[in-house]
């Protein structure tokens, strides 16, 4: 048999893998028609969940910008304030605040793990019982106090950075599941299609330590379709969108046509639903080349806009520049914007660092809700602050009044969001004296866990953060399910509370 000859093209054309997959198709098919029988076969498989196109109830937002500060910004040094612990400085931390919890390699061989109080000051906002303290690292944000909802209790199981970060992003620890921002692609679609209804950015900082992987803006086992696109702040925004030199845009039409032909043939024999992905991953790119340019100029933003932001917002890749972008990204219909702020890890050195991280983020923050609030767009808007864990009460090595680090911290860490259907100006939850452990009314440490039937009120476990985000853009998260494996998966997994006290 020659090379040309139908049969042998085929052959030439298949994976190893393919022969095999559809080998035990086939085989599979057959053996279940035998025991299924006629009527089992003729049943509609449809799976109970909404459509792409609708919601399971009104949403409360349109759009969610997610500032992640990764690293683990420390609670005790910008919203959980405990003067009692200055009483306590440089002491042994109480064996009964501890109670045997796990805690890091980089500390447990510490002799005595000493009670660190934080070095700035607190100002209260609104003078309730529910009113929010700010440090004076973050003076800018402290502007916009009555719009936050400040959520003390925050808690994961995960002690490590990259688990952490894979965790809240993804719903577990393990790599491999699908992303918040691709579980939001995949459950209500784009509402511009001349952009991706998921982008990512990095902001630069001083202190940029631990790793980003893009597994972080992933589709796990979801078509790749509902990926994350990550704007780059040098060279092209994005790779590859601009044509080679004697390449038209004409001409690039034409090999699109051309490859989407040969895409689909490859769909019609395989089955294979990724083609499909690509192909809508190509047209993207395509309407991608005359949208982003447009929204990556800043050229017609207001010398009001720049002063509101600050003057990094003029430098591209600056968490301020991010920011701006964020809300361009807003207006033009981009369902899910995320912006990663790298190096808040202080294990020593912390006061330096951290000064110079939330001059990074300060003014920024602040500036975003002002300028969505003056544009009518705050309101269905939901902005979340945060990392993947805090930092302890104790410090990790050397301690002085001015200087020190902090380790670790899952049991509890502060989160805030705003916007978007979330009540202003409160806190919600509450930690002990040394903001080491959940706390009920009186103050006694309580265990919350992250399962739905014994959830603890006063307690945001990180998947009660996710269910609650989805509930406010109008998903049910226990009804937004994809199959894998024979499975139906979801991003809460098992687990999640919606936290209505959150919202208005």
């Amino acid at each position: 048999m020659n090379d040309s000859h139908p049969l042998r093209q085929f052959e030439l054309m298949s994976t190893r893998r393919q022969l095999f997959g559809r080998a035990a198709l086939g085989l599979g098919t057959a053996a279940m028609a035998q025991l299924l029988g006629p009527e089992m076969l003729a049943a509609d498989s449809k799976p109970d969940t909404k459509s792409k196109s609708g919601l399971h109830h009104p949403a409360k937002a349109k759009r969610v910008i997610y500032l992640f500060m990764s690293g683990g910004p420390s609670h005790h040094d910008t919203w959980d304030y405990k003067p009692k612990m200055k009483a306590m400085f440089g002491k042994p931390l109480p064996e009964h605040v501890r109670d045997g919890q796990r805690i890091t390699g980089m500390t447990a061989g510490q002799k005595t793990l000493k009670v660190c109080p934080s070095k700035y000051k607190f100002t209260k906002y609104d003078n309730n019982d529910r009113g929010v303290w700010i440090s004076s690292l973050l003076p800018h944000t402290a502007t916009v106090a009555k719009e936050l909802c400040v959520v003390h209790t925050t808690f994961t199981e995960a002690i490590n950075h990259d688990p952490a970060i894979t965790y809240i992003q993804t719903g577990s620890q393990v790599p491999g599941r699908p992303s918040l921002g691709a579980w939001l692609s995949y459950g209500l679609g784009r509402m511009n299609e001349n952009l991706p209804g998921y982008i990512v950015m990095h902001a630069r900082s001083h202190f940029a330590e631990q790793s980003l992987f893009n597994r972080l803006w992933g589709t796990g086992f979801m078509p790749s379709d509902h990926q994350g696109m990550l704007l780059r702040s040098q060279g092209d925004p994005v790779l590859y969108l601009s044509n080679p030199k004697g390449v038209t845009r004409q001409d690039r039409r034409a090999q699109l046509d051309l490859l989407a032909a040969l895409n689909h043939g490859q769909h019609e024999r395989f089955a294979d639903p990724e083609v499909l992905a690509r192909i809508r991953q190509h047209e993207m790119a395509f309407r991608m080349q005359a949208s982003v340019p447009e929204l990556m100029d800043l050229s017609k933003e207001t010398a009001e806009t720049f002063k509101l932001y600050g003057e990094d917002a003029h430098t591209p890749g600056t968490f301020a520049a991010c920011c701006l972008n964020a809300r361009r990204l807003a207006e033009r219909g981009v369902r899910n914007i995320q912006i990663f702020h790298r190096g808040w890890d202080a294990h020593g050195g912390l006061p330096r660092e951290h000064e110079s991280q939330c001059k990074d983020v300060d003014q920024a923050c602040a500036a975003l809700i002002k300028d969505l609030k003056q544009r009518g767009m705050l309101d269905e808007t939901l902005i979340v602050w945060g990392g993947e864990f805090g930092r302890t009460a104790y410090c990790q090595g050397r301690l002085t009044k001015d200087n020190y680090g902090r380790d670790h911290h899952p049991r509890c860490f502060t989160v805030w969001l705003a916007g978007g259907g979330i009540k202003p100006g409160i806190t919600y939850g509450q930690t002990d004296d040394y903001a080491y452990n959940i706390a009920d009314s009186d103050g006694v440490p309580l265990k919350p866990q992250p399962n739905k039937a014994t959830w603890t009120p006063g307690t945001m476990h990180i998947h009660d953060l996710n269910a609650t985000m989805l509930h406010l853009l109008g998903i049910d998260h226990k009804r937004l399910t994809y199959r894998y494996q024979g499975r139906d998966f979801r991003l809460t997994d098992v687990h999640g509370h919606v936290i209505k006290e959150l919202m208005v």
